[in-house]
């Protein structure tokens, strides 16, 4: 498949500025048709989902699930590619520390747990959190969303809670006083941690190998 018969839901269920998102798909695929929508029948008929997220997981969990976007979230990864980007990674776990504890998504058994407040690198330095820039990101399996993207490749994050390293679905790790899981993939989904639509050309790259993957 190429990107002239492709058509891109965004996922907006109020949580973020989906405008980079929505741009970074256009550049790498300017004859697919990219739509930002909150209306469950366009993700059903979409032929690729991206399912994005930025803040509080307990006002991001409250938003999907009162759209009804858990449902389609799952129903569309039954039956097409779908990307998951930084919350949208987290939410696909079983649950959160953050805000006390949230029941996500559940597509994947793990938590997403805090970085902590004493976090040090090897050498015993004081690490900032949220873990905001740019970070290594280590493939720990070949997959096609991989393609034109260097083993090691750096990638941009923001984020002060991460998925546990070790899960049987991790395509990726990160090392930030502790190693996490920087990509999840199994069957038709892919999720990353970082944010491939601020990550210049390795994460234009990224999309746009997300827009030519058939997926399973």
């Amino acid at each position: 498949m190429t990107d002239f018969c492709v058509r891109i839901a965004v996922i907006d269920y109020g949580m973020g500025n989906l405008h980079s998102v929505s741009k970074a798909l256009e550049q790498v695929a300017p004859r697919a048709e990219v739509v930002v929508t909150s209306d469950n029948r366009e993700i059903a008929e979409a032929d690729r989902v991206v399912f994005p997220g930025v803040g509080a997981m307990r006002d991001c969990m409250a938003e999907i699930v009162r759209g009804g976007f858990d449902r389609a979230v799952k129903k569309a990864i039954d039956e097409k590619p779908v990307l998951g980007i930084c919350v949208g990674m987290q939410a696909l776990l079983t649950r959160s520390e953050e805000n006390g504890g949230v029941d996500c998504l559940g597509v994947y058994p793990g938590e997403v747990k805090f970085f902590g407040e004493e976090l040090h690198d090897p050498e015993g330095r004081r690490l900032k959190v949220p873990h905001m820039g740019w970070n290594q990101v280590h493939q720990s399996r070949d997959h096609p969303m991989w393609r034109g993207i260097d083993q090691d490749e750096r990638f941009y994050f923001v984020h002060s809670y991460y998925v546990e390293a070790g899960l049987d679905v991790a395509a990726a790790t990160c090392d930030y006083g502790t190693t996490f899981s920087a990509a999840l993939a199994e069957g038709n989904l892919f999720a990353v941690q970082f944010h491939p639509e601020k990550s210049h050309t390795a994460g234009l790259q990224l999309l746009k190998n997300f827009v030519n993957w058939r997926g399973e």
